[in-house]
């Protein structure tokens, strides 16, 4: 019998960088910018559709998201706004997973993008079909996938979990003497190990903006600046995280930098979130944790090149042809709905 494979061969991919990207989108002056949004609200309120945008795209989609009765949020939480929200059409401002999730919980809704050429690094780093026979060498392991899938890995799954519930749920699967099998994401995986105690056979993948930052510049910067309080998600890397006064989701990020009395933060994670920060802590300063030092150079710069692509017009291009819409297979998305649904399930016995 053959020996598991526990060092998955990441498949190769290519990854824009964030400038490029940024410097292919338009630039409207402001009268133009102003006439683009009219024209966006206009087309959701005849369409009955709702914006619903994540942390990491850019300000201009967040803010009107907001103006539209839309929401803001992480993968998972847009896509239950989605399911309860009455609106027939949803416009999903993110990446690829984003839209396919907002699908599997929302099937009988319409399901539209800016772009569907917005991917995911960790989404590319695990394909169904290197994922799907990794896991069969594993048969008495519960399969536990971050939301930051495609469909069709979290079909593979037992469960589905976001950053904010990963410790929890596989804790809770340790004190049952359960075997975890974790993926994609190393940083993260190596975190809930370590908080948890419960050892997991671990996929490669990696977010290619967390793994950007560089614990020796971040040092450096800690060094200017004493007394700010330093946030990081746990996609980073372990040097990162070592170096955090607090660890969380997006959300609890925004909460840290809005419940701690510091008054300045430093911020490992897409810096699209300032957005959020800046509302909900007003008085205070945030400064972007640096993915550049010594000899480097950053492909990403603290901003995903996926995420970067969604713009104001795109989902005015959206919105008037109708193209870019999200399909998920139905046996894929049954089996989808059910390792969501256990994460739901979980969060509303152990976490409410």
């Amino acid at each position: 019998m053959n020996q598991p494979i526990t060092s998955p061969i990441i498949p190769e991919y290519a990854v824009p960088v964030t400038a490029q990207i940024e410097s292919l989108n338009p630039h409207y002056s402001a009268e133009k910018k102003q006439q683009v949004i009219a024209e966006i609200k206009q087309l959701l309120k005849e369409q009955d559709a709702v914006l619903v945008a994540h942390y990491y795209v850019e300000e201009d989609l967040q803010r009107l998201a907001e103006e539209t009765g839309g929401y803001i949020s992480d993968s998972l939480d847009m896509a239950k706004f989605g399911n309860e929200h009455p609106a027939k059409t949803l416009i999903v401002a993110g990446v690829r997973f984003m839209g396919e999730t907002a699908k599997i919980l929302t099937p009988e809704k319409r399901v539209l993008m800016p772009t569907l050429e917005a991917e995911c690094s960790l989404d590319l780093s695990c394909p169904i079909e290197d994922f799907a026979p990794f896991c069969d060498q594993y048969p008495d392991h519960t399969v536990v996938v971050y939301a930051n899938t495609s469909a069709d890995v979290k079909a593979r799954a037992d469960y589905v979990v976001t950053s904010g519930i990963a410790v929890n749920l596989v804790k809770w699967l340790g004190d049952q003497g359960k075997k975890v099998l974790w993926a994609p994401d190393k940083h993260l995986g190596h975190y809930i190990e370590k908080v948890t105690g419960v050892e997991m056979v671990r996929w490669q993948g990696s977010c290619i903006v967390h793994d950007e930052f560089k614990n020796h510049s971040l040092g450096k910067l800690v060094e200017k600046h004493p007394d700010a309080a330093v946030l990081v998600h746990p996609e980073s890397p372990a040097n990162i995280i070592a170096m955090a006064d607090s660890v969380g989701s997006t959300t609890q990020i925004i909460n840290a930098a809005k419940n701690m009395p510091n008054k300045q933060f430093i911020v490992a994670t897409d810096k699209a979130i300032f957005y959020k920060m800046k509302q909900a802590a007003p008085d205070k300063e945030f400064i972007a944790a640096p993915t550049h030092g010594e000899g480097a150079t950053c492909i990403s710069c603290a901003h995903c090149p996926w995420m970067a692509m969604n713009g104001l017009h795109n989902l005015l291009d959206v919105l008037k042809t109708g193209k870019n819409e999200i399909f998920v297979d139905e046996n894929v998305r049954v089996k989808a709905l059910q390792s969501t649904q256990r994460m739901l399930d979980f969060a509303q016995d152990h976490m409410s």
